[in-house]
């Protein structure tokens, strides 16, 4: 069948040759001045003359991107697509060519590459075949030769095989032309590629590529034989192909005109910093030797304390998700979507404290989520075994079946129903549907008779009967005692379940509580999760998890699309262990008193921390990749196996067989793990659910090892070998539900590795800190993902007693992990933790030590202003210019921070304040309980007593006083600066006006208390019958002062009579 082949042509107009296919049908040559204007069929751009008269393509400029492209297809493609537009040595480029007679002969060498390299000697066969083509000019006058802008049709179909390429010369055809060799690795402008005369006009086709990348049209189809159908002329088809190759996120650097200044003035506070302790230290006050003392030991701190805090933040970057490349990726229109299967987990343990209303919406985001319905299964622990938990769940499941079908039509945002139907914005915004306003209405009265069901199960649930709870059928619940039950799972939707009011399937949606017997440890949160890992495992196996709080509700329903951006990328997927998203807050007063939104750590914080080797896990909206849970190591390039700076620059780089330290398994495992291409391991040992996946598998691990490291579940080991989520085609479904009931019993985790190595880590209260710690500390990194719409909202506490113990907890989860062996100052040197990364670990756990120095600084302006001596010595004009420069530096870099970080100037002062707050009482008794608890094993618990309040309207629980423990360490610094600042006035007064410039100095740093503690005033004082707090601690200072001043006039004294007493 004759066939036109399409007409290539790369070459340069300096050296006067072109490279054509041939078709039969070219009448011959085309005057030079006739291709003047013509269009190019491969490129779309106009074939002009140079000023030499010599013709021009632009597509000889991008001949040598279509092999980089081929090449880069060839692992996912047919070799035969590859063969179809390659570049041979001499720069012709052969479209749809057959395979080359001898090719298949050519077992084990690589097509593409050799084809490239005509210097080697094993390529003879194929040289006399080009000397052919090219040997005499007399060819190439009697054969015809297909232009490049001949005007006929070109077409996408195989060529013949006796199809040959030619070489033309541009100027005189009668002599012969020299073959080139063109080198992809050299600049092309060394081969008269890209020159200047046709610079613009490069630029302006590839911006026509770059449109075409965002608009995108046609479709693509594979063929059977891995080839491309339908390839026309526009090459619309070839375009999403080449855009399906795209990276799916970016970084975005800051601009240097915003980190440039910051870092110079962080290099300028350092020197300035230490410029200053070196006078601190050198000038001592002899006649107030110890508080002087103090203050250098605490601004020492201080100090080394803020270079842990900056280093991290030295290099942050954001970056920037491409939904419409994983879509064309992963999830074409018309074709079953590739997405990975992700399970998510939500974790509850009293309805009574965590509403079943709040789990229900968080619930119902995730059941309307927009992923695909079979990929996705919510998984629900109920560690309190509650009875209303289970029945409201099962309200939940009645009411998604309409709910999750009114989201997917009309595409509504947040899919959370009480913060839908609350938010005060125009939800009519881009709605063109007719018939939403009568169906939200409908849905909202739903809404609203689902609320009433669930008040009903709530107000139920007030009085425990004598006998306990009793189901529905009359069989009493199971867990009636929530300390001694047995495991319970209930599979309330999924592909067995109901389906929605439109007929179509809903996730899977699975209630889970474990088992518990008395004499176990249980592990509080962490245990939960790891019983999550294995349930999940077992019955739907996600390749990813993602985990959430039950108040912690979906706010963009393509949260986990954007999660798969980074997850399933092939050049960093395979070495990410989880996708951290910030945290955001719904309900929070307008001001944010107490600094609840945490803006300062998940902006400027954690955007420095992914610039090195990802966030730290945060405890909630992050997705895992489930192998890292299961303490594998990533699978890392050779340039990420290079040893970090410390052991590299002390002993060199690391030799094979030298890692004596490490055990023998764990070696062996980053062996494996760090080539793509070897399987993860070997399953000859394993007797049940494993069959047929020795091609997968390589490492040799006997039965034993791997149940006393995963536990003695043939099916979960089974599903630890699926990379790519699903369960093994052996699993026996009918065995799955009492499976799964097994490996969250009291007893499966004895004797094996969870919490040590595998999953959530016990023996913390802060379990995220250290599992995200030691992934990092294995070579995984960790994603920060910001979208433009928050991916997840939630509830956090904004009464003061409340935001402490908050605080309090984490403090203590803090030091816990200081004094343990797993401390990031000692742990985990022969990993791949990196330096700053470990840095910002240290910051981590050392914080709450700085409440110590942070407390003796407040008390020190009262003691001045009350002993009437100070910490610094009368200073020479060069130590007052050092001062200066180092408050300069401070607000310099903190302004500049605020500048690249995009955070307000009222967020970061409010950041200010409460770590002075927290500092001066939540950190500090969480430094002494923790000393208690881990040497002296007591653990004290500081209780919260609440008094009714009065106070009704928006955010009353703001104004309510709960008296605990954590308020008296701050009371007491407020009250004796407020005391120091009364007496030192008075002094002031009372010694005339030459006493008042050593006043100022002790009046701002007071003062400088007072203010930081100013939100705990208010929160201490409450509204006081809605009279403003500073209005009451102004009229109290000024009072004072008045009085004191009103003794100093003393009006109704004489003058006389005062001087004859003082004689007396």
């Amino acid at each position: 069948m004759e066939t036109k082949t399409p007409a290539w042509l790369p070459g340069s107009y300096r050296r006067n040759e072109f490279v054509r296919n041939r078709d039969d049908s070219d009448d011959g040559l085309k005057p030079l001045k006739d291709l003047n204007g013509q269009i190019c069929q491969i490129c779309g751009d106009d074939v002009g003359l140079t000023e030499t008269g010599n013709v021009f393509a632009l597509v000889m400029n991008v001949a040598s991107l279509c092999v980089r492209l081929v090449m880069s297809m060839r692992g996912k493609m047919d070799l035969s697509v590859a063969r179809s537009a390659r570049l041979d040595s001499d720069g012709t480029m052969v479209s749809r060519t057959p395979g080359v007679e001898g090719d298949e002969k050519e077992n084990d060498v690589n097509d593409i590459e050799n084809e490239l390299d005509y210097t080697q000697v094993n390529n003879k066969a194929r040289l006399p075949h080009r000397a052919e083509e090219f040997s005499s000019s007399s060819r190439l006058e009697s054969q015809p030769i297909s232009l490049l802008t001949h005007g006929h049709p070109v077409s996408g179909e195989i060529p013949t095989p006796d199809r040959k390429a030619t070489l033309s010369p541009c100027i005189d055809p009668q002599l012969p032309v020299p073959v080139r060799i063109v080198d992809l690795s050299k600049d092309l402008n060394s081969y008269g590629l890209g020159n200047v005369d046709w610079k613009e006009r490069v630029e302006g086709w590839k911006l026509k590529q770059e449109k075409n990348m965002i608009q995108m049209t046609g479709k693509y189809h594979e063929g059977k034989g891995g080839e491309f159908e339908g390839t026309g002329s526009n090459g619309d088809e070839l375009q999403m192909v080449d855009d399906a190759r795209l990276p799916m996120s970016r970084v975005v650097n800051f601009p240097s005109s915003r980190m440039t200044p910051y870092r110079i003035v962080i290099v300028f506070r350092l020197i300035i910093l230490g410029v200053f302790l070196h006078y601190r230290t050198t000038h001592p006050v002899k006649d107030a030797y110890a508080m002087w003392l103090t203050s250098v030991i605490c601004e020492i701190w201080f100090a080394f304390s803020w270079l842990l805090d900056q280093f991290p933040k030295w290099y942050p970057i954001n970056r920037e998700t491409f939904l419409d490349r994983l879509a064309l990726r992963y999830d074409r229109d018309g074709e079953p979507s590739q997405l990975a299967p992700v399970d998510v987990f939500v974790s509850t343990v009293d309805p009574m404290k965590e509403p079943p209303l709040v789990t229900a919406n968080t619930v119902l985001s995730i059941l309307a989520v927009d992923y695909p319905v079979e990929t996705v299964a919510c998984y629900v622990s109920d560690d309190g075994s509650a009875m209303l938990t289970f029945e409201a769940l099962s309200e939940t499941a009645e009411f998604a079946k309409k709910w999750v079908p009114f989201c997917k039509k009309f595409n509504i945002e947040p899919r959370a129903p009480e913060f839908y139907f609350s938010q005060k914005i125009d939800y009519l915004k881009d709605k063109i549907q007719p018939s939403f306003v009568k169906e939200r209405r409908a849905m909202k009265r739903e809404y609203e008779e689902f609320k009433v069901r669930i008040n009903i199960l709530v107000a139920k649930a007030q009085k425990i009967p004598e006998d306990g709870w009793t189901m529905e059928d009359g069989t009493p619940w199971p867990g009636n005692n929530p300390r001694d039950h047995p495991g319970m799972i209930q599979v309330f939707l999924g592909h067995s379940g109901g389906l929605d009011t439109d007929g179509n399937e809903l996730p899977r949606l699975i209630y889970v509580s474990r088992e518990k017997r008395p004499g176990f440890q249980y592990h509080k949160k962490a245990g939960a999760m790891n019983s999550l890992i294995r349930v999940s495992a077992v019955l739907t196996n996600g390749a990813y998890l993602l985990n959430v709080d039950c108040d912690h509700y979906f706010n963009n329903s393509k949260a986990i699309k954007e999660a798969m951006c980074f997850m399933m990328d092939p050049a960093i997927g395979k070495k990410c262990c989880y996708v951290q998203f910030p945290q955001r807050f719904d309900g929070i007063d307008l001001h944010d008193r107490y600094a609840n939104r945490n803006i300062v750590f998940f902006d400027i914080n954690l955007k420095g921390l992914d610039g090195i080797q990802g966030p730290v896990y945060v405890g909630t909206g992050c997705c895992f990749n489930r192998q890292a849970l299961y303490g594998y190591d990533p699978v890392l390039t050779e340039e990420d196996l290079e040893p970090n700076i410390i052991i590299k620059s002390c002993f060199g780089s690391r030799k094979k067989g030298k890692r004596s330290k490490i055990p023998n398994y764990d070696h062996n495992r980053s062996i494996k793990r760090s080539d793509s291409n070897v399987p993860l391991f070997s399953m000859e040992d394993i007797d049940e659910g494993v069959e047929g996946y020795d091609d997968e598998m390589s490492l040799l691990v006997s039965q034993k090892r791997l149940e006393k490291r995963f536990g003695q579940s043939p099916v979960f080991i089974a599903a630890t070998f699926m990379e790519q989520g699903g369960l093994p085609p052996s699993t026996n479904p009918t065995t799955l539900l009492k499976e799964a009931i097994h490996v969250i019993s009291c007893g499966y985790e004895a004797k094996t590795e969870w919490g040590k190595e595998i999953g959530w880590i016990y023996g913390f209260v802060t379990e995220d800190i250290l599992t995200g710690f030691k992934m990092h500390a294995r070579g995984w990194i960790s994603i920060y993902c910001v979208p433009p719409r928050p991916a997840f909202k939630g509830s956090a506490p904004i009464n003061l007693s409340d935001r402490l113990n908050q605080v309090l907890r984490w403090a203590l989860g803090s030091i816990e992990i200081l004094l343990s062996r797993h401390c990031p100052i000692w742990y985990g040197y022969n990993g791949r933790l990196k330096l700053l990364e470990r840095i910002a670990y240290i910051n981590t756990i050392v914080y709450p030590i700085t409440s110590i120095p942070l407390l003796a600084y407040c008390m020190l302006p009262a003691f001045c202003l009350i002993t009437n001596k100070f910490i610094i010595p009368e200073i020479s004009n060069s130590a007052s210019l050092c001062f200066i420069l180092l408050f300069t530096s401070i607000y310099a870099s903190a302004i500049l921070e605020l500048r690249w970080s995009d955070v307000a100037l009222e967020e970061w002062w409010r950041n200010e304040q409460f770590w002075v707050i927290g500092g001066t009482s939540a950190h500090l008794f969480a430094v002494f309980q923790g000393l208690l608890k881990v040497f002296a094993g007591i653990d004290t618990n500081f209780t919260v007593t609440s008094k009714a309040s009065d106070e009704d309207g928006d955010f009353a629980e703001l104004y309510v006083f709960k008296w605990t423990s954590l308020l008296i360490p701050p009371t007491t610094i407020l009250l004796v600066n407020l005391v120091g600042i009364v007496v030192g006035v008075s002094y002031a007064i009372n010694s005339g006006y030459q006493s008042w410039g050593p006043l100022m100095g002790k009046l701002f740093f007071a003062l400088w208390v007072v203010a930081h503690l100013y939100p705990f005033l208010k929160g201490l004082l409450g509204r006081q019958n809605r009279t403003p707090t500073i209005v009451i601690v102004w009229s109290a200072l000024l009072a004072s002062i008045f009085s004191l001043l009103w003794v100093r006039i003393n009006p109704f004294v004489s003058t006389t009579g005062v001087m004859s007493n003082s004689f007396m």
